[in-house]
């Protein structure tokens, strides 16, 4: 109500009162001290009308406590009814691991491998944060093997119903581990080889994208991101080089170069109950405008299948890589130990049964085969200067998951590196999501 509207409400009593005092005096013939009486009282609401006019003015007048009150565009946020606002929703997973060597006992290993917590916030209806905060090896600093790291940070925004755009850092959408790769969500204590060595992993990149989902079951992705920096190839060390070529080049949006971007696209079909069939391609400039670099680009391209009648599970999927014009970086690199490859492979076959379902719990064994190649083979530079290619690994990994609860699982397995290097283990695990 309006301060005019106010003031006529509370003249409007008053005027029929001076009204009555009138036609009493004229009818009645009060006496004088009657009259004077009725006068003082009149007086009196007079006046305390106009207290409550002077402090209705200054409230008013008065600027607003509030910032968002003073007319801003938050205004509105700020007087939201209390359960129309949003909370922020809180999730993470981690996992802890075990892992015991066969040639040596001294090289046996406890860890926190992963510490996860993430913050999903919607903004309205169609507009979201994504974002998630990762500690590895429990400790970090520069004297420690940890690492704290943003593992994602984007905003996605719903254009239309199934067409969905974002923007930031996020998973690229590679192969069947990539994006889901909480442990809960694979067979084995550890992730598998090649969706670690060939497609690494967790891999993400700055940039946009869009995403569209049909009701058939078919999924697409496309978009434009940073891509990796073949400068930071450390041909010393042959650890990290040959344990997987894209990893050790990884920018992870940390002061990424970015004079090369990448783009990629992927599909995915599961429009038939317990059938998934996928894949996917990246390609970019690799060469970042760094000299001697030049005209070098990286491509992985990847193909997946998942079959789910039932308890039982099959997953399959070949990921093969290629960098170009290693051969005038390799020359310049001759008598270190790792040169950069131009082409590394793997892929593997992946069973899994869930032989015990309870209610809460349920046990499932599994094995898996690997055959895999970090440098299968290198460009040309000259007799005595290439390169000999790497043997490829061939690995078996048998084991069993136990969901104890629902969001935790107990996981126990053996690895068995046939040919191609590597120590056998024995390995347990416990992880949590939720």
């Amino acid at each position: 109500m309006s301060l005019v509207s106010t003031v006529r409400v509370s003249v409007k009593p008053i005027a029929l009162l001076v009204s009555a005092l009138l036609c009493s005096g004229l009818t009645h013939a009060a006496t004088q001290e009657e009259l004077e009486a009725k006068v003082q009282a009149l007086s009196q609401q007079l006046q305390e009308l106009q207290r409550e006019m002077a402090e209705l003015k200054t409230q008013q007048s008065q600027p607003a406590t509030n910032p968002a009150a003073a007319g801003s565009p938050t205004q509105v946020l700020a007087a939201t009814p209390p359960d129309q606002k949003r909370e922020p929703t809180w999730f993470g997973y981690g996992e802890l691991n075990y892992s015991r060597p066969n040639g040596d006992s001294a090289d046996a290993t406890a860890d926190l491998g992963r510490f996860v917590i993430g913050l999903e916030y919607a903004f309205d209806d169609r507009t979201r944060l994504m974002s998630e905060v990762e500690v590895e090896h429990a400790v970090s600093s520069a004297d420690d093997p940890g690492e704290v790291e943003i593992e994602q940070a984007y905003l996605e925004r719903e254009i239309t119903g199934g067409l969905f755009a974002k923007a930031g850092l996020f998973l690229i959408p590679s192969g069947l581990l990539n994006e889901s790769h909480e442990t809960t969500r694979y067979y084995g204590v550890f992730r598998n080889l090649v969706e670690t060595a060939i497609i690494p992993t967790t891999w993400r990149e700055g940039g946009l994208a869009l995403q569209g989902r049909t009701e058939g079951g078919l999924r697409w992705d496309v978009g434009v991101t940073t891509g990796f920096d073949l400068s930071k190839w450390d041909s010393s060390d042959e650890s990290e080089g040959q344990e997987s070529p894209l990893g050790s080049t990884h920018q992870e949006l940390a002061l990424a170069r970015a004079a090369d971007a990448s783009a990629f696209g992927a599909l995915n079909y599961s429009g038939v109950t317990g059938l998934l069939l996928g894949g996917s391609v990246f390609t970019g400039g690799a060469g970042q405008g760094q000299p001697g670099f030049d005209h070098s680009k990286v491509m992985l391209w990847e193909t997946h299948a998942r079959w789910s009648p039932a308890a039982l599970q099959i997953s399959a999927l070949y990921a093969h890589g290629h960098i170009s014009n290693t051969a005038q970086i390799n020359t310049t690199l001759v008598g270190n130990p790792v040169l950069i490859p131009e082409n590394f492979f793997g892929w593997y076959l992946e069973a899994a049964y869930r032989a015990i379902e309870r209610d809460t719990w349920s046990l499932a064994p599994f094995v898996r085969y690997e055959r895999l190649n970090t440098g299968s083979s290198y460009a040309d530079i000259g007799p005595g200067f290439t390169p000999v290619p790497l043997a490829d690994q061939k690995v078996w990994t048998g084991g069993v998951n136990f969901s104890l609860a629902p969001g935790v699982v107990l996981k126990a397995d053996y690895v068995d590196f046939r040919e191609g290097g590597g120590d056998d283990r024995f390995d347990l695990g416990i992880g949590y999501e939720f």
